[in-house]
């Protein structure tokens, strides 16, 4: 029978692998502790040497991320990771390239306008659902077929 991990030796493989929020790991590591002291004392060790950090898992998060999801996804996301909101708000993209991400992520799915109201409803849906707000939504159904919409934005 193979020997138990410790506690210290699955956090190191769990963010060997990838990047993981606070919260993130303790999910992953509550299973395997004997005490939550036990669990916050290798939680407190990892991010005080650096080898986990929220800010880090953030960036690298939003960096995946926000070339698809608008910035309602991308806050919620974070905020179910334990990301603070200060944290996000320092990395999440401007209002501008949220539209300009907005116009990108519809012109690629939609390969043109909306016809007709029930396909306008149809990308409307589609970019809410990816997490772009209202006023963005409006904007990319808009300009996102116009000539020259870069200088719009």
């Amino acid at each position: 029978m193979k020997p138990q991990k410790s506690l210290r030796a699955r956090a190191m493989d769990i963010l060997s692998r990838q990047e993981v929020s606070r919260l993130g790991l303790k999910r992953k590591l509550a299973p395997h502790a004997e005490s939550e002291e036990e669990l916050e004392n290798v939680l407190n060790e990892f991010a005080e040497r650096n080898w986990q950090s929220d800010l880090r898992y953030a960036e690298t998060y939003i960096r995946s991320k926000s070339r698809k999801h608008g910035l309602l996804r991308l806050k919620q996301a974070l905020a179910q990771q334990g990301i603070d909101e200060e944290t996000s708000y320092k990395l999440l993209p401007d209002r501008s390239s949220e539209k300009q991400t907005a116009m990108d992520v519809l012109r690629k799915k939609f390969k043109q306008p909306a016809a007709d109201l029930k396909e306008k409803q149809k990308q409307a849906r589609f970019l809410a659902y990816r997490g772009f707000d209202a006023d963005t939504v409006q904007t990319a159904l808009k300009r996102a077929w116009d000539d020259g919409w870069e200088e719009d934005c």
